[in-house]
This record gives structure tokens, sequence and C-alpha cells, in this order.
């Protein structure tokens, strides 16, 4: 979608529900940096643009960048956006393929029981584990896991966030972000939790009927939903 200073390029990406769009300017020089056939500057300039956002998107492009809601898709920008991560920290998926899931949570405390119950019933839709950013990769600090509450792949739960003492807020936060952002890449529209935390609220989670909080993965719906 062409604009006065640029072009709009709009796009999903996996499965995630929401439609997203990504400002690039146009070219200041009409050359292209690619080597091979020749190809007209118009085209060697949109080339690159894709490979780039190609790259951008496979390191997290979504999930760091600031949004906006704009016409019904999700305006990214990715200037000034915080990390995803908080500062010395570092968040990843729990590796379960590595002997018993999760021991080496357990071993500094953490209960894992969820989580592994929620593998074996074939349900696990998210385990993420928090840990000190140094070369050793540890300690580890927190962790969170969600599963799915339909055979349909629509709705998750959150089953479990957990930090361990003196670890700061900002850690827990960061683990449900991510962890929504994981579920959304997968298809889900909604998130579901009977957690009770006021830190939630200000992660965009709602009151649900029913009881329990929501939250919709849709950037573009309302942030509650009576029927919920």
């Amino acid at each position: 979608m062409a604009e006065p200073d640029g072009i709009l390029v709009i796009f999903r990406w996996r499965r995630d529900p929401n439609t997203y769009a990504i400002k690039v300017g146009f070219p200041t020089a009409p050359k292209s940096s690619l080597s091979g056939p020749r190809v007209s500057p118009a085209d060697g300039w949109a080339i690159n643009v894709a490979f780039r956002l190609a790259e951008e998107l496979g390191t997290g492009l979504v999930r760091r960048s600031r949004r906006v809601i704009r016409d019904g898709y999700v305006l990214l920008d990715t200037r000034d956006a915080p990390d995803v991560c908080p500062a010395g920290f570092h968040i990843g998926s729990v590796y379960l393929a590595a002997g018993e899931a999760g021991s080496w949570l357990a071993k500094v405390g953490m209960d894992v029981t969820i989580p592994r119950r929620l593998i074996g019933e074939g349900r696990l839709a998210c385990w993420l584990h928090a840990y000190v950013d140094n070369a050793r990769g540890e300690p580890f600090v927190g962790h969170a896991a969600a599963s799915w509450e339909d055979k349909q792949h629509t709705t998750v739960r959150l089953d479990l966030v957990h930090i361990q003492p003196g670890v700061p807020s900002e850690v827990r936060d960061a683990l449900v972000r991510l962890t929504v952002c994981e579920v959304a890449e997968a298809g889900a529209l909604r998130v579901v939790t009977a957690i009770d935390d006021p830190a939630l609220h200000g992660l965009g989670f709602r009151p649900a009927n029913g009881g329990g909080l929501a939250l919709h993965t849709r950037s573009a719906e309302p942030p509650s939903d009576p029927t919920a």
C-alpha cells in the first residue's frame, strides 16, 4: 500500500490471528545490493526489502515492535522499542527432549508438576523458562506454562507463572507476554487463566464471565468480551 513517504507492507505471521503492517521507506538510490542476473531498480529494491523483512521476522520483529492499531491491522514500529526480555535476563523455550523435561528447574526448587502433566496429556501449548543472561545461562529464575483448552486449538489456558524470590517482577511480566506471543503464533485466539494477579490486568487480561481472566490475541479486538 503506497503512502507519501513509503509503502506499507501488509502481511500475516505464522498462524497469528492478527494482520500486521510495517512501513518501508522508498529507496534513496535506484540500486540493488544483489548480485546475479540484472534486475530493474524497482525489482531489486523490492527483493532487498523482502529479504530484509524475512530476516527481521525470523529474529522476532513481531514480538519486539511497538504496536498501533490502524484500519483493522497492527502497525509495527521498532524505533525505541523495548527489549522483549528484561535487562540481565533471557527467556526461552524449555527443551522437552532433554531427558526429564525441566529437571534443571526442579533442581533449583521450582515446581514442574503442571507442565510435565500437560506433556503427558498431550495438551502443552507453551513452556518457557527465564534465566540470568550470562555466559553460563544460569541460574534459572522462573518459568511459565500454558495448555490447549480445546481440540481446535483456539483457546489456551495460562496454567503457571512463577519467578524465584528476589527476581524483578519485569521477568514475570515478560514470561506472560512471551507466552501470549508463542500461543498466538500457534493460532490461539484467546488466553484464559484462573491466576489471580493484578499484574495481569496491565498485560491486557480482563475479567471473564464465570470467573478468571481472559485476553484476546487479536489486537484489533476489544480488550474484554462479555461472553468470555
